[in-house]
């Protein structure tokens, strides 16, 4: 039987991302994600539903994230879904969480989207430290400057 594990989210961080490292070195970053949905009613009522989502990241894109991203910043994030269980040392108990484990992730708006997180607004990325692009591979410069009447817009 065929089985599928793939999710894809657009939100807004609900907090800077912190990038940590594990013993090995590898990085690993939390990220809280709200994901807004506006419905109306069957009265006819707009209403306007937000769900909360854990995100973890591994490796480079946790560094990314930690360097790029702040509260309140548009992001795409695409991953699976991964069930953590453990029992809580207070109580005994049997407790669950589910995450996303982020495998991909775009950035979306421009970099002052969200902005008012703890971050200084002035700070531009110098030009060897800029976020990686998030153009598609089809995308290339043209080898000639295009010519006012050949913008198609």
């Amino acid at each position: 039987m065929a089985s599928l594990n793939k999710v894809m989210l657009i939100g807004n961080l609900t907090r800077d991302p912190e990038v940590r490292y594990t013993p090995k070195g590898n990085a690993v970053t939390d990220l809280g994600l709200a994901i807004n949905r506006n419905y109306t009613t069957d009265s006819g009522e707009k209403r306007e539903e937000t769900t909360f989502v854990d995100v973890v990241l591994w490796g480079r894109t946790a560094e990314i994230a930690g360097q790029y991203l702040q509260k309140g910043r548009p992001v795409f994030i695409e991953g699976r879904l991964q069930l953590d269980s453990w029992e809580d040392k207070n109580t005994g108990q049997k407790r669950s969480k589910l995450r996303v484990v982020g495998e991909n992730m775009q950035f979306l708006g421009s970099p002052r989207d969200g902005e008012g997180g703890s971050r200084p607004s002035s700070r531009e990325p110098a030009s060897e430290e800029r976020a990686p692009s998030t153009a598609s591979v089809g995308d290339s410069a043209p080898s000639e400057p295009a010519q006012e009447d050949d913008i198609p817009f």
